[in-house]
């Protein structure tokens, strides 16, 4: 006789029962067992990149399978919002997805029909040959998969932060993140994530969140930024990545056993 399965909580679900601020860390190194030891950390959150690491499908699926053991929760980012992708990223088991520069109201609404099967979307059918599904040893999963997905789309254009508001209120847009370093970009301050006017646009964007009741999250690998953005109300942030943290750690080493170099400090913020 089949196993029966109960899905994991979702993105959404974390969101909603959390106590505090929600903490994570980028998976891009499309290494499997680096993001099995980044999902045993502690931090909340796995964010598997999609949209600027070098990773395929396979490559998602096998962090998925290697984060699966741990109590952190997944979430992958597509490179689009395209139909066909998040179906691909959905039937692969990805219950919680991210996609990134939606700018418009218009956006978020087609990307959760992206996610969702008919007649709330136009997902494409495939459950039976899965594993989202696991092979239909979910039960009812046809009827129940817009409860078993979580929708985060990205804040990260001037058109993005003019319709924040909007976007928030979208039904079946779970959480917004927001990306400061493309954000910033769009304003006209590539580079400078802490910009004054780039760190009042988040805030802007935590505030409709919260106004809307939906979960702001944002980027921010410097510490002191990361906590401001949870002082103002984020509900997760996003503080650092697996490559990151081996360059800037090895980058250290350099400089203890050899001497400093002459390129000057890293950034500190994506």
């Amino acid at each position: 006789m089949p196993i029966r399965l109960t899905p994991d909580a979702t993105f959404a679900d974390r969101l909603r029962g959390a106590d505090r601020t929600l903490y994570g860390i980028w998976s891009c190194a499309g290494s499997a067992l680096v993001a099995e030891i980044c999902a045993g950390s502690g931090l909340d959150i796995l964010l598997i990149d999609g949209e600027h690491s070098p990773v395929g499908l396979e490559s998602i699926l096998a962090q998925l399978q290697a984060a699966a053991a741990y109590p952190v929760v997944p979430v992958v980012r597509a490179p689009i919002g395209d139909p066909v992708l998040l179906k691909q990223l959905l039937d692969l088991g990805a219950q919680n997805v991210l996609v990134p520069m939606v700018s418009s109201v218009e956006d978020a609404e087609a990307t959760v029909r992206a996610v969702r099967y008919p007649p709330l979307g136009v997902r494409g059918v495939g459950s039976a040959l899965a594993r989202s599904s696991r092979w239909s040893r979910i039960p009812d999963y046809l009827a129940r998969a817009h409860e078993l997905v979580s929708l985060t789309v990205q804040i990260e254009t001037v058109e993005g932060l003019a319709a924040a508001a909007g976007i928030a209120a979208v039904e079946g847009v779970d959480a917004l993140l927001v990306g400061p370093a493309d954000l910033a970009a769009s304003l006209g301050l590539l580079g400078q994530q802490d910009h004054p006017d780039v760190v009042a646009a988040v805030e802007s964007v935590i505030r409709a969140g919260r106004a809307a009741g939906t979960p702001v999250g944002v980027n921010a690998f410097d510490p002191a930024m990361a906590a401001r953005y949870a002082e103002a109300g984020a509900a997760y942030v996003l503080v650092g990545s697996d490559v990151t943290l081996l360059a800037r750690a090895s980058e250290g080493l350099a400089t203890r056993f050899i001497g400093d170099g002459s390129a000057g400090p890293a950034p500190a913020s994506y």
